[in-house]
């Protein structure tokens, strides 16, 4: 999944690279709206500031910065998007939920809050509150291709864990062990590709 996973601990790393290009193309669009035409150039947003601190790999610089920023603007979306991604990034992944909740009260119609919320609670085995939010994001948005896949992810762990829970109970069934290790092989696969 894309953001945090765990048997989905594959869906928590993968979706690192995919969370921070949603936070940069959040501060990109927002930055194009606020463009004017004068030719004068405009300071660099604090938003801008910090996904310029992530791209270089300064995480703590960058988390430093958001929460500068967070403390004089509470309700600047970008930045504290920005913080909780890299909050999940740095492994603080209550605190990365906690904002994570926030942000989906807060501003419900916006699905990418909800699709990282969910790639952390499947890194914690929660699939089915995991997938609640999957369908919100779809909701909010129904082109989201991130939430379909991480949607996908979070059905592909369920089906591993109920070939399991019957191969408990038919441990001499072929066709059953084969499909559970068919589904764990392409799970494992799915892990390093993110």
């Amino acid at each position: 999944m894309t953001p945090a996973r765990g048997s989905l601990a594959l869906i928590a790393r993968a979706a690192g690279g995919r969370v921070l290009a949603a936070a940069l193309a959040l501060c990109v669009a927002t930055a194009a709206r606020a463009q004017s035409s004068v030719l004068v150039p405009e300071p660099q947003s604090e938003a801008a500031e910090v996904a310029k601190l992530m791209r270089s790999g300064q995480e703590a610089k960058a988390l430093e910065r958001a929460e500068t920023v967070i403390r004089a603007q509470p309700r600047n979306l970008q930045v504290r998007f920005m913080r909780a991604v890299m909050l999940g990034d740095l492994d603080r992944r209550d605190e990365a939920i906690a904002e994570y909740e926030k942000l989906t009260q807060e501003y419900p119609e916006l699905p990418e809050p909800y699709n990282n919320l969910a790639v952390l609670l499947a890194a914690q085995g929660k699939l089915t509150q995991a997938e609640a939010l999957l369908q919100h994001a779809l909701v909010a948005q129904p082109d989201y291709a991130t939430a379909y896949e991480n949607l996908g992810d979070v059905h592909l762990a369920r089906a591993v864990d109920a070939y399991e829970r019957a191969a408990r109970h038919d441990a001499g069934n072929a066709a059953l062990k084969a499909k559970l290790d068919a589904t764990r092989a392409l799970l494992a696969k799915l892990r390093p590709s993110r």
